[in-house]
């Protein structure tokens, strides 16, 4: 706002909401992140992530039809009168958009705010048990999204002989898919293994990933 008002900018923000937009709201109400920010005009969101639908469905909405500009609406009137539409302009089925309203519908708020709180619980019971093992050092924060990022810590003192990499194939052979990766350039010597909670992910299946790391 200060270099907008500076500038004679009027630059406004979009937020990239992905996954957090389905989790912000319930977990952490208290952030302001959304349109209680005076310059955000628009937000999207992943409905195949945390919005409980499977893949292929997303969502932008803008805060209000002056923050939507003009050349993104696409206009036909081949129905008889005007038919604005700011989607892409070719056919698709339709039914991750009912999946999504059905979704809406049946969880609400508080069925949303349910699953969010649950995910947070066998999150943070993943992260506690993995520290517990001695051989992760934490990587992710505890405020964000329902994952746990660790690293493989020294063995008494020396290299392992084998890398999250290594870690990670070998969970897949059991059925696991922890995708293990290095970091941006700037910190490519890290190497990390990423276990994102999903929603069908309980406390007795967090116990069986354990027990294949062990």
């Amino acid at each position: 706002m200060e270099l907008n008002k500076k500038n004679g900018w009027d630059v406004r923000i979009h937020v990239d909401g992905a996954s957090g937009a389905f989790i912000a709201p319930f977990i952490y109400p208290d952030l302001k992140w959304d349109f209680r920010l005076e310059l955000v005009s628009s937000i999207n969101a992943s409905g195949h992530k945390y919005g409980m639908v499977y893949p292929g469905i997303g969502w932008v909405i803008w805060k209000n039809k002056k923050c939507l500009p003009e050349e993104l609406i696409f206009h036909t009137n081949y129905l008889g009168s005007d038919q604005p539409s700011i989607t892409l302009n070719f056919s698709k089925g339709a039914s991750n958009i009912l999946a999504q309203y059905y979704t809406f519908l049946r969880l609400g708020f508080a069925g949303y705010r349910d699953i969010m709180n649950n995910l947070m619980t066998v999150r943070n019971y993943v992260q506690e048990k993995l520290l517990a093992t001695g051989h992760f050092k934490l990587l992710s924060k505890d405020v964000g999204v329902p994952l746990v990022a660790v690293c493989l810590t020294p063995k008494d003192g020396k290299k392992r002989m084998y890398d999250e990499f290594d870690l990670s194939a070998k969970l897949r052979e059991s059925g696991w898919i922890l995708p293990a990766y290095t970091m941006a350039p700037n910190a490519s010597n890290v190497k990390l293994l990423r276990a994102v909670i999903r929603e069908d992910m309980s406390l007795a299946i967090a116990d069986k990933l354990f027990a294949d790391i062990l």
